[in-house]
């Protein structure tokens, strides 16, 4: 680990190490940025999926960049609409046309209670989501002049694409500012230091910058659409979350290296030589961890896993190089008032011990006792519902989907959401005839037409995203595909085809929903290997990596199963979205194995004089507290993800923080110690650690 100690070497060494991190970070925020591919489809997915194969068809109709927002008008009281409310709803829509595509709009349309009538406006969905934004908020502003005792909401996919929009409206801000707080507050419970918590704060807080800088360069770049949002949010939890714990790291070998040495400098190179190892080999295992979301089939996984590895190696370097070299420049004052002197005796780590040593004298009900807490958890996720529909998707009811609820109670519930049949058009009347026949079908009728492709507009009965829903659209799939001759021409992008195929928002998420199945399938037992095989190679051996994997996984299903309780019987959310299980799993994994890595390579470096059983002991008392105090800050940084008002992000960060508390305090400080005072020297199998006392 000579390339990390050099930074230790000298005081000269130090501030040469710091002037070139600084030129090193200005070079990267001077990188330029390049233009941002289009996104591969509405919905992440490629032209495998008949969604996507949809959306290039529609290309070819006249009017594609239009889609209407629906300006929903119904009484306070839900009652009927009178003759003066209709006279109202069609004098305050009457001069929408001039915001509208061809500047005419329909007259109102009344349910047939007489409750909502509602009005489509077509927008031009041209410009990006913050062009669709603007438009959406010109329209909601010239609604006006309205009696007070009726309610206009605008709903449809441009208001939703503009309230998701607002959802992330100084998101970064605010994510920073909670995160930093909370980093702050842990580091300054942990260090009871005046002045020491602000030096991994604040770099910490530059890594973090750095990387989202960082980000706009790099996704770009290797072809994936960066839409920021929850891609900046994710990463930015991470990066601080990780670095604040590679930080605490070092900190505590540090501090435990300058009792022992008079030069803080040779303290920092064997604090260095001590810590590099386990930190590289988390944030390898991290960075191996999300990058098999490369192989996702959602184009938002993989930005994110570009944007965590990415994140993940700045952490690490941070951590390694950077960190050093300031706190080896600043001196031992900087941990005042508790400045550690040579042969003081060490003040952390007293609980830690007396805990491990109860572990000891009962290991196996004190690890049955935790393998039964951890099964009784799981077992809260039997009942889990996957799949959130767009009205489900903010925990904060934004106007789009009130709009919407509000649509559903008068008129067939996908009527703001129509799914698209794309078709021959000499084939339309059959199309349309076997649409309407689907069981689930609220109407088909035929839309517009191109010169090779037609379109035939579906409304369903069921809301959309949910299961009713979901039958319906491969209901209809399976009838439209089977009307001879229906199959629409091959264009750009999407081959040739054998029949109708079918679109739209709500067999979007079906298709995204189906990708996420298929994608939990194929990463959770590589990202498995992939850790074990990390696990092997640091350990050298087959039976703790294969019982540390284990533990890793038993805290995931105990966390999903404990947080859907939460969700379920406390929050009241509805169902998981559907991406949220396996981000959860790639998270926890690959962070889950990291405190299970700091323990365990002390514990072995511990053992050579020791054994196995008094080196674990020795390990559980020194990094007790540093680790606790990781896993509880990355916790709480994860759960930071619960500022923002959907109900994705709240649900990974309930899940990782609840998780990571399980791996902390119940996992790390119970389950591995207690296996390894049981197995004794077959802990390491086939390897063998040799006490030096019986050479």
């Amino acid at each position: 680990m000579s390339l990390f100690t050099r930074v230790a070497r000298s005081r000269r060494a130090a501030w040469l190490t710091v002037a070139v991190a600084v030129v090193a970070g200005a070079a990267l925020f001077g990188l330029p940025i390049p233009d941002n591919p289009a996104p591969v489809s509405a919905t992440g997915l490629s032209t495998d999926w008949q969604s996507t194969q949809v959306q290039r068809l529609q290309q070819e109709l006249p009017g594609s960049d239009v889609q209407p927002a629906v300006v929903v008008v119904s009484r306070d009281d839900g009652a009927p609409l009178g003759d003066a409310d209709r006279d109202a709803v069609t004098a305050g829509t009457a001069g929408l046309g001039q915001l509208a595509v061809g500047g005419q709009v329909a007259p109102p349309q009344l349910s047939p209670d007489g409750t909502v009538a509602l009005v489509a406006v077509p927008l031009d969905s041209t410009g990006g989501q913050e062009a669709v934004a603007e438009r959406v908020a010109q329209l909601r502003d010239a609604l006006t002049g309205f009696p007070g005792d009726l309610t206009v909401e605008v709903t449809g996919p441009p208001a939703f694409t503009a309230d998701l929009t607002k959802v992330f409206e100084g998101a970064d801000v605010t994510l920073l500012a909670f995160t930093a707080a909370v980093v702050a507050v842990l580091l300054l419970i942990t260090y009871r230091s005046p002045v020491l918590w602000m030096v991994p704060l604040v770099i910490v807080a530059a890594t973090e910058q750095l990387t989202l800088r960082v980000l706009d360069t790099i996704i770009p770049a290797v072809g994936i659409n960066f839409a920021g949002g929850a891609v900046t949010g994710i990463a930015s939890v991470l990066v601080f979350g990780a670095a604040t714990n590679y930080a605490l790291l070092l900190i505590a070998r540090y501090r435990e290296e300058l009792r022992r040495e008079e030069d803080r400098f040779a303290a920092m190179r064997a604090a260095l030589r001590r810590t590099a190892e386990p930190i590289l080999a988390s944030g390898g295992t991290v960075m191996l961890g999300v990058l098999t979301l490369l192989l996702s089939q959602q184009e938002l996984n993989r930005a994110l896993a570009v944007a965590c590895a990415t994140g993940i190696l700045l952490a690490m370097a941070s951590a390694l190089i950077v960190l050093p070299a300031a706190l080896v420049l600043l001196g031992r004052g900087l941990f005042w008032p508790f400045v550690p002197k040579v042969g003081s005796a060490a003040r952390e780590g007293r609980i830690w011990g007396r805990l491990g040593a109860a572990v000891i004298r009962r290991p196996v009900p004190v690890a049955a006792l935790a393998t039964l807490l951890l099964a009784g958890l799981a077992l809260g996720g039997l009942g889990i519902r996957t799949g959130l529909s767009e009205t489900e998707q903010f925990r904060v009811q934004p106007e789009a989907v009130a709009g919407a609820q509000t649509l559903a109670r008068a008129f067939p519930a996908g009527t703001t959401q129509p799914l698209a049949v794309m078709t021959n058009p000499d084939a339309v009347p059959a199309v349309t005839a076997a649409a309407a026949a689907v069981p689930g079908v609220a109407s088909a009728r035929p839309g517009t037409a191109g010169p090779g492709v037609a379109q035939v507009d579906v409304i369903l009965d069921a809301e959309p995203g949910t299961a009713a829903a979901d039958r319906a659209v491969a209901e209809l799939r399976a009838a439209v595909a089977a009307v001879d001759g229906s199959a629409p021409p091959a264009v750009a992008g999407v081959g040739e085809l054998s029949g109708a195929v079918v679109g739209g928002t709500v067999a979007g998420r079906y298709d995204s929903a189906t990708a996420d199945a298929q994608d939990l399938r194929l990463i959770l037992p590589l990202i498995l290997l992939l850790v074990g095989a990390v696990l092997v190679l640091l350990l050298r051996g087959l039976l703790a990596p294969v019982l540390l994997v284990a533990t890793v996984v038993a805290s995931y299903f105990a966390s999903l199963g404990g947080a859907w309780l939460l969700f379920e019987h406390v929050l009241g959310f509805p169902a998981l979205d559907s991406g949220v299980p396996l981000l959860a799993f790639v998270f926890l994994v690959a962070l889950g194995v990291d405190y299970n890595i700091f323990l365990v390579t002390r514990a072995r470096e511990d053992a050579r004089t020791a054994g196995t059983r008094d080196g674990m002991l020795s390990a559980l008392r020194v990094t007790g507290g540093v680790i606790t105090s990781a896993g509880i800050l990355l916790a709480a940084v994860f759960a930071v993800l619960g500022v923002l008002p959907l109900i994705t992000l709240t649900q990974i960060g309930i899940i990782v923080c609840l998780g990571v508390l399980l791996d902390t305090l119940l996992v790390r400080t119970v389950v591995v110690p207690a296996l390894a005072f049981l197995l004794g020297e077959r802990f390491w199998w086939p390897g063998r650690i040799v006490p030096e006392r019986v050479q």
